[in-house]
């Protein structure tokens, strides 16, 4: 056959085994679920149908030159590469994705693949753009091939420990299940396991969490973020999370220099334009800012809660003119900035 022929031959095995696998996936949770109920022993015995299946199609997929991994020319690196700032961490995130593509480029030609994990700890204060970034490597993992979706699934410890005894692990199963070919973000993870009452089930969602991140290890990347020494108790905490987490990438917070770039940019994505004496109030009130934070300073949302005031003085202002034109509603002056 002509080249081209072979080419589009192959693109079609690839996609009918995605399709294959993704109709005997809805078959087989349609399955357990006949009875309403979708137990941890159902979704266990699921996944020891699916996970040769899976394994099946992956590697034959993965052996077809038609996906064989290369340097990602969508805009989710880029985007990561245009973030204000965050320079130690766009500098972990390009190590990270270096190694997924090597132990791709070492799978498809059939070279040993040490066991190696992907999974992430994220460390920081709040509004330094851990949840930004989770978003932009799910994306990333998915235009290399190392995740065959790329979302991004976020919940919280409200979201994974229920309020009954044993009702914990179907609803940590549920989570899992809708990140599989994805990246399960959990912020504040930490907040499992600072309470050791018998009543509180966190212990039991963080052990039904290490089983399914092994059950699905070659589907899944999990990333818990937090604050740093809350972080560093939370691995602590249990033998198995110290072993599937060894990636850390930490969150500086914003100087001065960089919020006032956020300001700007924000001001620049909405159309406004800074007078001069407006640029000079902004930088004085964020330097302010800055001078003034405290253990729970907000960073980039202090900015945007920064930006909000700006923006509701500037309508009270022009609340008193009748019909502003173009110019008075994409203008902010010094009047706009709150001291």
């Amino acid at each position: 056959l002509p080249p081209v022929f072979l080419l589009i031959a192959e693109k079609l095995q690839v996609g009918f085994c995605e399709s294959i696998y993704d109709a005997l996936d809805s078959l087989i949770q349609a399955a357990i679920a006949w009875d309403g109920e979708r137990t941890p022993m159902d979704i266990a015995r699921a996944e020891e149908v699916l996970r040769p299946i899976r394994q099946h199609f992956r590697l034959a997929s993965l052996k077809s030159p038609s996906v064989t991994p290369a340097p990602p020319t969508g805009n989710a690196l880029g985007e990561l590469e245009s973030l204000i700032g965050l320079e130690n961490v766009k500098r972990e995130v390009r190590n990270s994705v270096n190694l997924a593509r090597y132990l791709l480029h070492r799978r498809n030609n059939d070279l040993p693949v040490a066991p190696t994990s992907l999974h992430m700890v994220f460390t920081g204060n709040p509004g330094t753009g851990k949840t930004t970034v989770a978003r932009l490597i799910a994306d990333i993992y998915r235009e290399i091939g190392i995740l065959r979706n790329g979302h991004l699934v976020e919940t919280d410890r409200s979201k994974l420990i229920a309020k009954y005894l044993g009702q914990t692990p179907s609803q940590v199963a549920e989570i899992v299940e809708s990140a599989l070919g994805g990246v399960l973000f959990i912020d504040e993870a930490y907040s499992l396991v600072v309470n050791r009452d018998p009543e509180d089930y966190g212990f039991e969602a963080v052990d039904t969490l290490l089983k399914l991140m092994e059950d699905h290890r070659d589907d899944l990347v999990v990333i818990v973020a937090g604050y740093t020494t809350e972080m560093e108790q939370f691995i602590q905490a249990n033998p198995g999370l110290k072993s599937r987490f060894t990636r850390y990438i930490h969150f500086d917070d914003y100087g001065a220099e960089d919020l006032l770039k956020i300001f700007e940019r924000l001001c620049e994505k909405n159309e406004l334009r800074l007078s001069p004496d407006a640029e000079t109030a902004s930088q004085g009130a964020i330097n302010q800012l800055c001078q003034q934070r405290g253990d729970n300073f907000g960073n980039a949302r202090e900015v945007r809660t920064f930006f909000e005031s700006v923006m509701q003085q500037h309508a009270n202002r022009l609340a008193q003119v009748a019909a502003p034109d173009k110019m008075a509603l994409s203008t902010l002056t010094i009047e706009d900035i709150p001291q």
